[in-house]
Parts: structure tokens; sequence; C-alpha cells
């Protein structure tokens, strides 16, 4: 079990600095509205690792691929977190324009919705079918390493989303630091960011599924040339 363990712990560490939407809205949400928002939304988080996981265990490798590179989960993930970013945009310009000062941000903090939170945690990972991918390369070059034991599998993967969650709630921490040093415009600029490195990925995901054939010769040039890896 504690080999097992050990396995685990460099994979839940490379999930949790793994750079997508999630972790900069994490970062985000750490900053400007505190820990306890930060761990609800990384509790959200976690529940659609946790969900992809039984998908990816109790279905069988073949479909999940077939499912995986559907250019239709690609396009309808793409337009929301594009949807989200532009709206994110669009609403923060319209509340800096009204001049909230810091107090009035801290009130709003103060009545921070929890449960709305972790569910734009869950839906923002949900969204991004690379997850998806990543926990099924995970269980396919894992699984038989564990010698498909179902015992040994869970403590594994259990072991992974606990890393995964605790360096989280370092990085929550350790960002929580600068909310003090931060005024009202500084927070505005890190929001405005953030949507737009939202529009970004929602871009790149919309991408993969109108363009699928360029995925795969992107991938067929890293497979040919290894030195680009």
């Amino acid at each position: 079990m504690f080999a097992d363990i050990l396995l685990a712990l460099p994979l839940g560490v490379l999930l949790a600095f793994t750079i997508g939407p999630v972790f900069f809205v994490l970062l985000e949400t750490a900053i400007t509205k505190g820990f306890r928002a930060a761990v609800a939304f990384d509790g959200g988080v976690v529940l659609a690792d946790v969900v992809f996981i039984l998908i990816v265990y109790f279905t069988t490798s073949s479909i999940l691929q077939r499912v995986k590179d559907d250019p239709l989960l690609f396009i309808v993930g793409g337009l929301i977190m594009i949807s989200y970013g532009i709206i994110s945009f669009i609403k923060l310009k319209k509340d800096f324009n009204k001049k909230i000062d810091i107090q009035e941000d801290e009130n709003q903090c103060q009545k921070t919705n929890y449960l709305a939170l972790f569910f734009k945690g869950f839906l923002l990972n949900f969204i991004n079918i690379g997850v998806l991918g990543f926990w099924l390369g995970i269980i396919i070059v894992f699984a038989p390493r564990l010698d498909m034991d179902t015992n040994r599998i869970i403590v594994f993967f259990s072991s992974i989303v606990i890393i995964y969650f605790l360096v989280d709630v370092i990085k929550i921490l350790i960002a929580k630091q600068l909310k003090n040093k931060l005024t009202a415009f500084h927070i505005y600029k890190i929001k405005r960011t953030i949507s737009i490195i939202l529009l970004i990925f929602g871009i790149f995901l919309l991408a993969q599924g109108i363009f699928p054939e360029g995925k795969e010769k992107l991938n067929e040039i890293f497979t040919e040339n290894p030195e680009l890896n």
C-alpha cells in the first residue's frame, strides 16, 4: 500500500501544477475571495476529477477513447468556456466603472456563495475534456502495474486526489497572502486577466473540435519527433 502511495505522489503534485483554466481561477479566487472560497471552488474541481476517475474505471477504454476524441465535446466545452470568459470580462468592466471601493469589495466577500463556487469549480473542470484524457491515460498506464487489483487502484487514485488537494491548499494559502497587498484596481486587473485566459482556453478547445485533423497532425509530429516533446 505504501508503495502505491509513493507511486501516486509525483502524479498528485504534477496535477496540482498543471497549467490550465482551473489553475488560474483557483489562484484568483484565493486572492480575491479568501481561503474558504478557494477551498470550496477546489472541492468542486476535485469532485469533477473523482467523477472522471469513476467513468474511466467503469467504462471500457475503447469506448472512452472514442468519446474522448469526439469533436462535439470539444466544441461544446469550448463554447461554454468562451461564453464564461466573455460574460466575466463584460461584467467586470461594468462593476469597475461603478468605482466599487475596497470596503464594498470586502462586504461582497463576506457574502460569498460557497455552493456556487463549488459548482463553478466542478463545471470548469468537467467541461475540459482533456482532463478525461489525462485520467484515461493514467489508468491505462498504471492499472497493469497495480495488478488490476481493485483495492490497490482505489488507494492509488485516492492518494493522487488527496495529494493534489493538499498541494492546492498550500497554493491557496500562498496566494491568499497577496490579498491585503492589492488595491481594487489590481484585483480588477487580475480578474480581467483570468477572463482572457479562460477565453483563450475556450478558443483552443473549440479549434480542436472544429479542426480535429489539425490535432491529429500535431500528435503525429510529436510522435515522429520525440525530441520536440
